[in-house]
């Protein structure tokens, strides 16, 4: 299987108020398969959300290649496509609504591809169904709430019919209830329409259904696994800031206290299984 997302040797570099070039992404190879669902997590500054705008043609790479679905982004004549085919979802829903009434917001971005009118209809039916919000469909999208705003920001990707969908922190704005509306969507549509995810989160919990763990720290990929092999390494992912899910720390806790717990729980019932037989 051919990777829908291509990157070699990726380097991408800003300039500071002293007219010095910083690094945010430095030497990155990646492969994302069609159907997966990937989570990347990194402190602020390691260069996650500069990639996710590579991955989507909003920056361009000082040297190395990303192509996605074989396209190269630096060209702009497949920027176009490369944007129908990688939607993007941001940290703010407020920055993605445009209209007034929530169909009609979801219907902007195929208007703008020129799709037929009758197909619009369809499309916009459809993404609305597939993030629960049919029923806002006449709604003022100003009336909802954070989890309903980012979903209709989803219904208007969707709607453009992406193969990749790249969400930057898309719930970190959200309460707990908004985040858990905006995961289950994700999910749902990785699993049952087959779409790629790019999931960017500072959540740690977040990252446990994924099917991959991406783990960056100043612009270099420095972990990529499954998420209970990556976060098994505890002490490596503390020494670069991060925290890890409260299971994880809780069996890496209890290992310190003399306990035979292994390393790699993630889940509630996880941990749950293993106390049990200490009663």
């Amino acid at each position: 299987m051919e990777p829908i997302i291509k990157i070699q040797d990726l380097r991408y570099e800003y300039t500071q108020v002293d007219d010095k070039e910083v690094a945010a992404i430095d030497g990155v190879s990646l492969e994302i398969y069609p159907g997966e669902f990937v989570v990347i997590i990194g402190h602020n500054g390691s260069g996650k959300s500069t990639l996710a705008k590579l991955l989507n043609a909003l920056f361009q790479p000082t040297d190395g290649v990303v192509e996605i679905k074989g396209m190269n982004t630096a060209d702009e004549s497949y920027t176009w496509n490369i944007r129908q085919i990688a939607g993007m979802v941001f940290q703010n829903p407020d920055n993605q609504l445009v209209a007034t009434i929530v169909e009609e917001d979801v219907a902007f971005g195929p208007e703008n591809l020129g799709v037929p009118a009758a197909e619009i209809r369809l499309r916009v039916d459809q993404a609305l169904t597939s993030v629960s919000m049919s029923e806002y469909a006449k709604s003022a999208p100003h009336m909802l709430s954070g989890g309903q705003k980012q979903r209709i920001a989803i219904a208007g990707i969707i709607a453009m019919k992406p193969e990749i969908i790249i969400l930057d922190e898309p719930t970190a704005m959200l309460d707990p209830s908004g985040r858990k509306e905006v995961l289950e969507t994700i999910h749902r549509l990785n699993l049952e329409e087959n779409i790629t995810i790019v999931h960017i989160t500072h959540f740690m919990e977040e990252a446990i259904d994924a099917d991959r763990l991406i783990v960056m720290e100043d612009g270099k990929v420095v972990m990529d696994g499954r998420p209970k092999d990556v976060f098994a390494r505890v002490t490596e992912l503390k020494n670069i800031g991060l925290d890890v899910p409260q299971m994880t720390e809780l069996s890496y806790m209890l290992r310190q206290q003399g306990l035979l717990i292994p390393e790699d729980i993630i889940r509630v019932e996880e941990m749950r299984k293993v106390l049990c037989q200490y009663l």
